[in-house]
């Protein structure tokens, strides 16, 4: 009986904590060994664990999916093989980068080149100021945002709970919203100008004011080494930061 008592008092720990444990399922595991994904992405999958990733954010086939400011597409390209044929990933960032010399011109973003690649014809590339927020042709049921949350935060005359409200405005009811960050000390002022951090409570504070429900927490970045005073890139390899992986849900 005690045993049975343990037990329960040990899932209901792990419940509260909201950490996910389910293993990634068969279509997420394929969009991550997907053959067309670049050598340099797939180096990273060590350390930045893409199936788990799926598996916490719930990305199934036939969903939309809203991937905000991707970056070099890491996860664009393995969103879209995880949603299929059926489902569409929208990739938002901000206005393409203008080149001021014509002889070197601005390199055409990641996002635009993977929408032009019949691999991920259900990439769609979207380009707005980060002031306008998210907005999307149609409701989604994941938006993902991995190591810009801050980013947006130094972003001049952003309005956050305008922005938040943007990426709760473009879910469907009972869709999810994920942050993933770089850990920042509470109350440090230089988190996210200078180290590229931020607190993990704010981002809390702030999505929830939009409306949004904490749902949990996934620690499969976590790295208790770090002790979050350093720049991201200041004596650290490339994703051995302390990350932190939060989910936001829109009620239904």
């Amino acid at each position: 009986m005690k045993s049975k008592l343990f037990l329960a008092a040990a899932l209901a720990v792990v419940a509260t904590a909201g950490v996910a444990y389910a293993k990634p399922d068969a279509n997420q595991m394929a969009a991550v060994a997907d053959k067309g994904r670049p050598e340099a992405d797939t180096k990273r999958d060590a350390d930045r664990k893409p199936a788990e990733m799926l598996e916490f954010a719930g990305v199934k086939p036939g969903q939309t999916v809203v991937d905000f400011l991707p970056g070099g597409g890491y996860f664009t390209r393995i969103f879209s093989k995880a949603v299929g044929a059926k489902g569409v990933v929208y990739a938002v960032s901000g206005p393409p980068r203008v080149s001021n010399d014509p002889a070197k011109p601005a390199p055409t973003p990641a996002q635009d080149v993977i929408a032009a690649d019949p691999a991920y014809a259900n990439v769609k590339s979207i380009h707005a100021p980060l002031t306008s927020g998210v907005v999307v042709p149609t409701k989604a049921d994941v938006v993902w945002t991995s190591q810009n949350y801050h980013d947006v935060k130094n972003v001049p005359n952003v309005d956050m709970l305008a922005f938040d409200k943007s990426i709760f405005d473009a879910l469907k009811p009972g869709g999810v919203f994920i942050v993933l960050d770089h850990v920042a000390n509470p109350g440090d002022p230089n988190s996210t100008k200078t180290l590229h951090r931020i607190d993990p409570a704010v981002v809390k504070q702030e999505v929830t004011a939009a409306g949004f429900k904490y749902e949990g927490e996934s620690t499969v970045l976590k790295n208790p080494a770090d002790d979050h005073t350093k720049g991201i890139r200041d004596g650290f390899t490339q994703g051995q930061t302390d990350q932190f992986i939060y989910k936001f849900r829109k009620p239904k």
